[in-house]
């Protein structure tokens, strides 16, 4: 009897010990599933299905995992040769990394279309015995060398501060990535399609704000980073600059600066001067740039072939109030408070005067722009934009084609204006410039439709 008691204690403790056991494989499964440390997720390796390289650039490749980056492998391969390029055991583990690869040293007969490179990666996870989880990829490599054909047929040859001027330019690459016109490596101005394949032309302006003209040049880059820089030749005039004086009363503070404040959602300061400094200011400075906004990216970007613009016309029967390139002073109380370019041309005629456009075009803005008033721009082709704003009343809406001689709305003094008037501007790719250019018959002539005439034909010849 006291070896069936203890038989069957020591069943009992077995079971105790064996659920003991299965509590202890639970918790550790659990513990392993559920911890970060044995996260089970492979590293992400960050690259395009093809990569283009010119051998003479380094590339990027970016990798990341949640518990860690610890070993990566990088290793060129081309079918004749294998190559390890980059290869780490990291001390300092890290969840983000960005891999620089430099070239492989290759001879310079060197010739081959199906190039690799081939990308291991093991995280810091526990996963996996402790060996992390491994992640592989093989990217298929474009080798490119040669740089993009870039060349300038035919430009505009005076430029003056404030003003426009047309480049057309062939471009080609099988790889071409980008291509564009800069001016003083800041600004660019984009290509339209142009008459045949692989050529293109550019409407290009001088900030007049921008003081120092230094360059324009032509950039062609292909995927692969080779890069071609032609320069257009220029030669440059200066503007002639007109500085005005503008008394401010304190009445068209109270009023107009806090309505124009108000209708475009921005607090209105109690301090006088500070309120007109944000009316003439900082939303003149918002309003611009949405100007150079819609301006640049509305604008039809189509092939085209010819372009027939006309001159603009002043406002019919009226006086020139204001006109371009005007420095303006603001006066308070006896103190310059304030200074602004004024960059349009303004036109007074009786109240609520029809406006009609020049030339035919494309409605792609039509509302209260601030300052501006209500405001309309019509896009006319190649990245010229016509701007008619302190508008009482509209005839037409965006996307709206419409038709030279048509009526589009009439004059006013919304925004922020001491009576009716029309302001009139022309843009360039957004950027403001002198209309009177535009409204210069021989000036459009020898400027833009000779300069297209002139290219189309050496296109031509070739």
């Amino acid at each position: 009897m006291a070896n069936d008691i203890f038989k069957s204690k020591k069943a009992g403790f077995l079971k105790y010990l064996i659920i003991f056991i299965l509590l202890i494989l639970v918790g550790v499964i659990s513990f392993v599933l559920l911890s970060s440390q044995f996260e089970q997720n492979k590293p992400n390796i960050i690259t395009d299905k093809k990569i283009y390289w010119n051998f003479k650039t380094n590339l990027k490749i970016k990798l990341n995992d949640e518990s860690g980056i610890k070993y990566y492998k990088i290793t060129y391969r081309d079918g004749k040769k294998t190559v390890e390029l980059n290869s780490e055991i990291l001390s300092d583990i890290k969840k983000d990394l960005t891999v620089t690869i430099t070239p492989p040293k290759l001879d310079m007969f060197y010739k081959s279309t199906d190039v690799f490179l081939d990308i291991e990666v093991v995280d810091n996870s526990k996963w996996n015995f402790l060996d992390g989880n491994k992640a592989t990829k093989s990217v298929k490599v474009i080798v490119d060398t040669k740089k993009p054909i870039a060349s300038v047929i035919n430009n505009t040859r005076y430029l003056r501060r404030g003003g426009s001027a047309l480049v057309i330019v062939k471009v080609s690459d099988d790889n071409l990535k980008s291509a564009y016109i800069s001016f003083n490596d800041k600004r660019k101005f984009k290509l339209i399609p142009f008459y045949k394949e692989n050529y293109f032309a550019s409407l290009i302006a001088w900030d007049v704000k921008i003081e120092n003209f230094q360059k324009v040049n032509l950039v062609a880059i292909d995927y692969a980073n080779n890069k071609t820089i032609s320069k257009v030749p220029l030669y440059i005039q200066k503007l002639k600059q007109r500085n005005d004086t503008i008394n401010i009363p304190e009445n068209f503070i109270e009023q107009t600066s806090s309505s124009v404040l108000e209708q475009s959602g921005k607090d209105i300061p109690v301090d006088l001067i500070k309120r007109f400094k944000a009316e003439n200011d900082l939303l003149r400075a918002t309003n611009v740039a949405t100007l150079k906004t819609v301006g640049s990216t509305k604008i039809d970007t189509t092939q085209i072939d010819s372009f027939d613009i006309k001159p603009f016309r002043r406002l019919r029967g009226s006086k020139t109030a204001a006109n371009f390139g005007e420095l303006r002073s603001y006066i308070f109380n006896g103190e310059k408070i304030d200074e602004a370019w004024h960059l349009g041309i303004d036109w007074a005629s009786v109240k609520r005067a029809p406006i009609k456009v020049s030339n035919d075009g494309t409605v792609i803005f039509n509302k209260y722009l601030g300052i501006y008033g209500n405001a309309i721009l019509i896009d006319h082709g190649l990245g010229l934009v016509s701007l008619y704003a302190h508008t009482s009343s509209s005839d037409v809406t965006e996307g709206e084609s419409v038709k030279a001689k048509q009526k589009i709305a009439n004059t006013g003094a919304t925004g922020a204006v001491l009576g009716d008037h029309l302001h009139f501007g022309i843009l360039v790719q957004g950027i403001e410039v002198n209309p009177l250019e535009w409204m210069d018959k021989n000036w459009i002539k020898n400027n833009i439709t000779n300069i297209i005439k002139q290219a189309k034909k050496s296109i031509n010849s070739k």
